[in-house]
């Protein structure tokens, strides 16, 4: 009930930006997920190769590694609000065409449009929302964010997927058509939360709900304000290098945990979906229960903690036999890493000016997607060598060294400093 009360306080106290925000991004993160469960399916449906998915996927993935880091520098040179307005208005266009296009070639601008303009909300989200909030509020405010994301994304996948068997079975519709009206309406849904954005207040603005002296202590942990760009280049290099080996890490595995499971133990697909569904959903209720922990041992503490203590569940999941404690190895590894995400941005923002905060969210996303992409091959690579017990614990296990590597790196370098300001 303290935990509950605790929650209901904090949310009420973020103010009028933070919650617009919020209720703007449930909007566009439903209508993503009914996206990245159906398009695929449309693309399939419409009797293309299996190559144009990973195209479409490729170039989306691709235009959004391209433009972070631009799009970081736009976002701290002309304000987060309009960058982000701008990036999820011709975004959703692209995902209205998208839903219509019935040709290789467009299909494949088109995607590498979405994820060019995507980039501009994807990097100036965790910096607006940092500089509308204050520090004690921080780790609260970006684990519900990331919890929010995490659900909204579940629920538009599982919508899409519904939405288009209804359909298809109520409305007696083909299988393309069911699917491209569900695309459409995950599109309009999308559309809804711009609403909210029109109506966020600029960061001077005197609408805010923070006090004056809130300004104030949203300064207080760079006390310089300007630090520099020298010194700030270097706090994002340590955070982008602890990201790189996070990325490395993640890259041998997350992409292929379908695979581990269909492989190694032959689940059904309707298991794969459902524990994966699962790992969503953990994910998100440990991201709520991180300020438990920050509250006890302190940000950078409580980020490596979870880092560290989801290693043992990524180690069973490497070597079981067992479908059971696989599923339950790769649930609470899954929770438990996903859950230090929120604190992370929070320690992330208090470091850095607020000069700067856009450029480091996107080099930090940028480095991160460079990881995952680099390792997949690699994965993949290890499985054809080695077979699927074998290859999928030796990709597991490096992973296992890198989380250990980015932890320990962490530490030394923020979390000596850091420790003992808390």
């Amino acid at each position: 009930m303290n935990w509950i009360a605790d929650w209901k306080r904090k949310i009420t106290s973020f103010n009028k930006n933070v919650k617009l925000f919020m209720l703007a991004n449930v909007f566009i993160q439903i209508g993503m997920g009914v996206f990245m469960v159906m398009y695929n399916l449309y693309i399939k449906e419409l009797g293309m190769p299996e190559t144009i998915n990973g195209q479409v996927i490729s170039m989306t993935a691709l235009a959004t590694a391209i433009m972070l880091i631009p799009a970081g520098f736009f976002s701290d040179k002309f304000g987060r609000k309009w960058m982000i307005i701008g990036g999820a208005f011709f975004g959703v266009l692209t995902l209205f065409y998208r839903s219509i296009a019935i040709t290789e070639t467009p299909m494949i601008y088109a995607a590498f449009l979405t994820g060019l303009f995507m980039a501009f909300v994807q990097v100036s989200a965790v910096p607006f929302l940092a500089e509308n909030s204050k520090s004690n509020e921080r780790v609260h405010m970006f684990s519900i964010h990331f919890a929010l994301v995490t659900i909204a994304n579940v629920v538009g996948s599982l919508f899409g997927g519904v939405l288009a068997d209804v359909l298809q079975v109520y409305a007696n519709m083909g299988e393309v058509e069911a699917i491209r009206w569900a695309l459409l309406i995950g599109s309009i849904i999308f559309t809804f939360g711009l609403l909210p954005l029109f109506k966020l207040q600029d960061q001077n603005s005197e609408e805010l709900v923070h006090e004056p002296q809130a300004k104030t202590e949203m300064k207080e942990v760079p006390t310089q304000t300007e630090k520099g760009l020298k010194r700030n280049l270097i706090y994002i290099f340590h955070f982008s290098f602890a990201s790189l080996l996070i990325g490395f890490g993640s890259g041998l595995v997350v992409p292929y945990l379908n695979l581990y499971f269909a492989n190694r133990f032959e689940a059904s697909n309707a298991y794969i979906g459902f524990i994966l569904s699962m790992g969503s959903a953990m994910t998100a209720v440990a991201m709520l229960m991180g300020p438990m922990l920050v509250k006890k041992v302190g940000k950078v503490k409580a980020l490596i903690l979870f880092q560290v203590l989801s290693i043992p569940f990524l180690l069973l999941t490497a070597y079981t036999t067992s479908l059971l404690l696989a599923s339950v190895g790769f649930l609470v590894r899954q929770a438990l890493m996903n859950a230090g995400n929120p604190i992370q941005s929070a320690v992330a923002m208090e470091v850095v000016s607020d000069k700067y905060k856009g450029l480091a969210n996107s080099v930090n996303q940028t480095v991160f997607q460079v990881g995952w992409a680099t390792m997949g091959p690699v994965a993949a690579g290890l499985v054809i060598g080695f077979g699927s017990y074998w290859g999928y614990a030796y990709a597991f296990s490096i992973t296992a060294v890198l989380y250990i590597l980015s932890s320990t790196y962490y530490y030394f370098i923020f979390g000596k400093r850091k420790l003992v300001q808390e």
